[in-house]
């Protein structure tokens, strides 16, 4: 039995006070212990969370990460950096990173490799466009998003790494995959898994819903064969909404 997951992308979102606002209210909550819970606030609050969620269970992730170990790369953030106050995951590969900063599949990979050689554990993102869908190409982008940027990990690392399916056009839209859709691109993923490496490897790795989850369909999302948690946005900004998201992953997962 796969562990439900639910992270929170907190995105561009909020100030110090607020950041930690909220987490101290998340932690204050009645949240089940039958689901890990990972909250991912930008950069420059990842230490005043980190006291706020101390000794709480909830766990600490960064948005992005850069491959460099260090050196002479100005604004970015070294794999290290985040270990170093306190992050346990990184989200990587998001369709922001993708189609608003330009990142690829080869730069997203090399990512990968980076964040699991120092440690932590990858939540890398696939999906396709509103377009692709609408044209029938929804498998085929996920397809080549997975194999390339999970190329070249061993069944070992692509175990400590987390998948999360992401339509594009369902993002931040109001717009949600019907369960059914998710639950097809979710079966698919896991039998790209169990084609490269194998079936045990496949039901092993978690494979996280984005893209618009909120209170009132998460259970629905959650209760799909292959779902095993969710990586959610503008919800996960409301400590009561993002509590009830996580309590239905439990129920769901009952």
């Amino acid at each position: 039995m796969r562990r439900p997951l639910i992270a929170g992308n907190w995105k561009m979102n909020l100030n110090r006070v607020e950041s930690v606002s909220l987490a101290r209210d998340l932690s204050a909550a009645d949240l089940t212990s039958d689901v890990d819970v990972l909250v991912c606030p930008p950069y420059v609050y990842l230490d005043a969370v980190s006291s706020a969620i101390s000794g709480t269970g909830i766990s600490l992730g960064a948005q992005d990460v850069y491959f460099e170990s260090a050196g002479a790369f100005t604004g970015e953030i070294s794999p290290a950096m985040l270990t170093d106050i306190g992050c346990t995951f990184v989200i990587l590969g998001h369709s922001e990173r993708r189609h608003v900063m330009g990142e690829t599949d080869g730069l997203i990979k090399r990512k990968v490799h980076a964040a699991l050689a120092a440690g932590l554990t990858p939540v890398l993102c696939v999906g396709e466009l509103l377009e692709e869908r609408e044209s029938g190409k929804t498998r085929e982008i996920v397809e080549s998003q997975f194999n390339g940027s999970l190329a070249g990990l061993t069944e070992e690392q692509v175990q400590k790494t987390v998948i999360a399916y992401e339509p594009v056009w369902a993002i931040g839209t109001g717009k949600t995959a019907s369960p059914q859709q998710a639950q097809e691109v979710h079966a698919d993923l896991r039998k790209m898994l169990a084609d490269r490496y194998n079936s045990a490897t496949s039901e092993s790795v978690r494979i996280l819903y984005g893209g618009s989850v909120k209170p009132d369909n998460a259970a629905d999302l959650m209760s799909q064969t292959d779902i095993d948690g969710a990586l959610v946005g503008g919800a996960s900004l409301n400590a009561e909404g993002f509590a009830a998201i996580i309590n239905a992953a439990s129920v769901s997962a009952a």
